[in-house]
């Protein structure tokens, strides 16, 4: 084996070991507050006492997440930038005709790191407590009712566009920089409802702050039982769901990847993480780098039928 191969071999095991050495930048494309944001802040800090070195989140909001996957992605491969981002970046590769960077080529999945289930949610003002009841009532008022999102472009979006569809009405869509501001706004009842990850919305639909109207995933949340799905309440085949995973820029040594997988894994053994996750609708991550790349990769497809039917481009 040549000397230089063979320091190579050896190194990878030692860097695994050895990183992180100094603090870890987390970027999260998103404002603070919103599900993105729900999911990096206990991971982060249960990563950080893993590690013995400090994860600190940027928050880096704009363009759908895609500006924070760009600087991501043109940030040094030595392990020290991550990347946690939510499903919203395999709807932008359709739905962006100029992404700066692209998601396959430019970034290195890591692993998931939570699955929910979306929820629709409306503001207390609006006089529906169920599905038919939104309907009817975004029927009564043609014009007036409005769906906010986290963006153009993400699934926030798509599920209003999606809804429209399914449902035969015709909200405006009102688009945010985010989930966080999106549900200040349906707080403060300035826009009548939107489509988001359950465990964002789960504090406000405890204190009712919030109407939670429908989740839309294929069966119901163990964490919330008493909301119905989308499918038994008049819309089957409605499902959308959210997911969080990690990425790293793409020429990252293999070993840190791995080491960043193993910490995550170690992560969801703790008791309190796994009962924070239930209590937030998830299910806890943890998937293999290669699951979770050829789990993006369907993602992306999907997507992108959804996108083109549609008819949603964004420059």
């Amino acid at each position: 084996m040549p000397l230089a191969l063979a320091l190579l071999t050896c190194a990878g095991p030692a860097l695994a070991q050895e990183w992180p050495t100094k603090p870890v930048r987390v970027i999260v494309p998103f404002p603070p507050g919103g599900g993105t944001d729900t999911v990096a802040r206990p991971l982060t800090a249960k990563l950080s006492q893993l590690a013995g070195q400090q994860f600190n989140i940027d928050n880096r909001g704009g363009a759908g997440g895609t500006i924070g996957a760009a600087m991501a992605a043109k940030s040094p491969a030595d392990g020290y930038t991550v990347l946690l981002a939510p499903v919203h970046l395999a709807v932008a590769v359709a739905a962006y005709k100029n992404l700066p960077y692209e998601l396959e080529k430019d970034l290195v999945p890591v692993t998931t790191v939570a699955v929910f289930p979306d929820v629709l949610v409306a503001a207390t003002r609006v006089p529906a407590k169920t599905l038919p009841e939104l309907i009817a009532y975004a029927r009564a008022n043609a014009g007036k009712i409005n769906c906010g999102s986290a963006g153009n472009g993400t699934t926030r979006h798509l599920s209003c566009e999606m809804f429209n569809s399914a449902a035969g009405i015709k909200a405006q869509h009102v688009p945010y920089k985010g989930t966080g501001p999106a549900t200040t706004a349906l707080l403060g009842g300035e826009i009548d409802y939107i489509f988001e990850a359950l465990g964002s919305a789960a504090q406000h639909i405890r204190n009712g702050k919030l109407q939670a109207i429908a989740v839309t995933s294929a069966k119901r949340s163990a964490s919330f039982p008493d909301i119905p799905t989308a499918g038994e309440s008049g819309l089957p085949g409605f499902e959308v769901t959210s997911w969080y995973g990690l990425w790293l820029p793409a020429g990252t040594p293999p070993a840190v990847v791995q080491r960043l997988h193993a910490l995550v894994n170690k992560a969801f053994e703790d008791r309190e993480m796994r009962e924070l996750w239930f209590k937030l609708g998830a299910e806890a991550g943890g998937a293999t780098p290669d699951a979770f790349a050829a789990f993006v990769r369907t993602e992306v497809q999907k997507w992108g039928k959804v996108v083109r039917e549609a008819g949603v481009t964004i420059d």
